[in-house]
């Protein structure tokens, strides 16, 4: 057997039943042979983000893989491979390589080299023997430990040569849970049940942990309010009466009150990251911090107790020291409720003007009210983009069940929506998929509207546009005045009409339902959809400052 029908044959053995590509690499045609579906992406980075999609909606259970070209593919594939890393994504990238003898002649591009810093573990298979081995490297760490993407060479001599019978034999490896010490978590209880005014974090370690159902069930029986993290965002329904919002740099009021006012903070499935895209945790705090990976703790925040492990299993264990030192009856948490509710009655009077703006060009708020009144949430997902598009959809898109919705974020790519979403339809093919994003980002990624016609995997993208870039005219205003830099133009539905997908135009608030309604038809249907609404420029936000309200 070739190495290059190993490695194939290693993928199907992995439950890989689709490949995202950008030729050429000869895996894409022994990945066929294998029954796994190739899909040609219009560029390396959207293949990246669909990868990236599937693996985030399969917590852990299955990844999405990408393979390029040696070279330029390599090359081109950075920011896609940047973004899962900064992300802590688990995603598998195959590079094509030169036959070994080229190793370390210049000017060569070695992916394992330039991209060790952005991914858990790189590494170029030099000989056919070696491929079973590093495989099962790549795999574990993919699934155990902080997630990551991880990359393979796959040098061309070696893929061609045989594998030897000896090492023709492949063995999956199962992934590691580790768990916090009893000891401290008990200290965490303590610290949570004694506390005036506690608070949780919880990141997107909840999901891949499959904690959701833990999380919920320690809040109830706690009676502490819960935010989550902007990839975090879904963990718990954000309707239940002790939920307080989501946290990108915008978030609910009740966030922002109660983060200021609380004592204790317990960050649960979250690396605590200090970042631009998020919200800064206030001294002053007892933090308590759970992380699947102990290098997070301590890294941006003074952390009282340290609970390193997998979420699920921290959980749990707090559940059961919770019941030990109080019984099974919850807290009495109605005054929590309460406040949380007049909290989010006061500010959703405050931003009532915008999200029902009827006014032409239309607000972009009315547009994500409208989204959230329209949907079923349940059986959709929906992602923002970066920029504008996330700082005002963040907090006033509401999302209920596990994976309605998919925050992203710590580097921000423009036009990472699309991708994302066609990775999510393959992973979940009965929801309706959408991402909503800017005009700037639309020309990013635009498109691959075509990869997803071409694919069968009917998503709707929704572009705001506003003929310009939000927020940049105020950083570059001689540039703006003079020359109209930051400024754009484009008929992004004539756009997607071209590109096989059915573009709508909406230009006034009446006409946003409709199209949504209309989309959710075409893509039932198994048409792709673009839906493109002319706004104005809106720049206020959801942000409240220690001296606010």
């Amino acid at each position: 057997m070739k190495g290059l029908d190993f490695v194939a044959q290693i993928l199907k053995q992995e439950g890989v039943t689709w490949l995202a590509c950008f030729p050429a690499n000869q895996l894409i045609e022994a990945a066929a042979r294998q029954s796994i579906r190739p899909i040609i992406f219009r560029t390396e980075r959207a293949g990246l983000h669909a990868a990236d999609g599937y693996s985030r909606l399969m917590d852990g259970k299955q990844f999405g893989v990408f393979c390029m070209q040696r070279g330029p593919g390599a090359e081109n594939s950075f920011g896609g491979v940047a973004q899962a890393w900064g992300d802590a994504v688990p995603i598998l990238v195959l590079a094509d390589a030169d036959v070994t003898e080229r190793f370390g002649v210049e000017p060569r591009f070695s992916a394992t080299k330039n991209f060790q810093h952005i991914t858990k573990y790189a590494e170029a298979i030099i000989r056919p023997d070696r491929i079973a081995p590093t495989f099962r490297r790549a795999f574990h760490e993919l699934r155990s430990g902080r997630p990551g993407p991880v990359l393979l060479e796959l040098p061309r001599d070696v893929m061609a040569a045989e594998v030897p019978a000896h090492a023709s034999r492949y063995f999956s490896p199962k992934v590691a849970r580790p768990t916090a010490a009893r000891s401290d978590i008990k200290d965490a209880v303590k610290a949570l049940l004694g506390a005036q005014r506690p608070v949780i974090s919880a990141g997107q370690g909840v999901f891949y942990s499959d904690a959701c159902a833990e999380l919920k069930e320690f809040v109830e029986l706690t009676g502490i309010p819960v935010m989550t993290t902007m990839p975090g965002k879904s963990a718990i329904d954000e309707r239940h009466p002790l939920s307080l919002g989501s946290a990108n740099r915008t978030a609910p009021l009740p966030v922002w009150e109660w983060l200021k006012q609380s004592d204790v903070l317990f960050a649960v499935g979250s690396s605590m990251t200090r970042t631009g895209y998020g919200i800064e945790v206030p001294d002053g705090k007892i933090i308590i911090h759970n992380t699947l990976s102990p290098s997070d703790i301590n890294k941006d925040y003074n952390v009282d107790i340290g609970l390193p492990g997998d979420a699920k299993l921290v959980l749990r264990a707090a559940i059961e020291e919770v019941k030990a030192a109080k019984g099974d009856k919850p807290v009495d948490s109605s005054k929590t409720r309460a406040q949380i509710a007049e909290i989010r009655k006061k500010w959703l009077q405050e931003w009532t003007p915008k999200l029902s703006s009827g006014e032409v060009p239309i607000n972009p708020y009315r547009v994500v009210r409208d989204l959230d009144a329209t949907l079923n949430r349940e059986k959709s997902i929906v992602t923002h983009d970066a920029g504008h598009p996330r700082d005002q959809m963040m907090p006033f898109y509401t999302a209920t069940s596990p994976h309605s919705y998919i925050g992203w974020g710590k580097t921000t790519h423009l036009g990472y929506g699309i991708g994302l979403m066609i990775g999510a339809k393959l992973a979940m093919p009965d929801r309706f998929c959408m991402n909503f994003m800017g005009d700037a980002a639309f020309g990013q990624a635009g498109l691959d509207i075509e990869t997803a016609v071409r694919a069968g995997t009917p998503i709707t993208t929704v572009v705001i546009n506003n003929e310009g870039m939000g927020g940049y005219p105020q950083g570059m205003p001689t540039a703006f005045e003079l020359y109209g830099a930051s400024s754009l133009s484009g008929d992004y539905a004539k756009i997607a009409e071209g590109l096989g997908a059915t573009g709508i135009k909406v230009e006034k608030p009446d006409g946003i339902i409709p199209a949504i309604k209309q989309a959710q038809k075409l893509n039932a249907d198994g048409k792709t959809c673009l839906i493109e609404v002319r706004t104005g420029m809106e720049n206020r936000m959801s942000i409240y400052g220690k001296d606010d309200h």
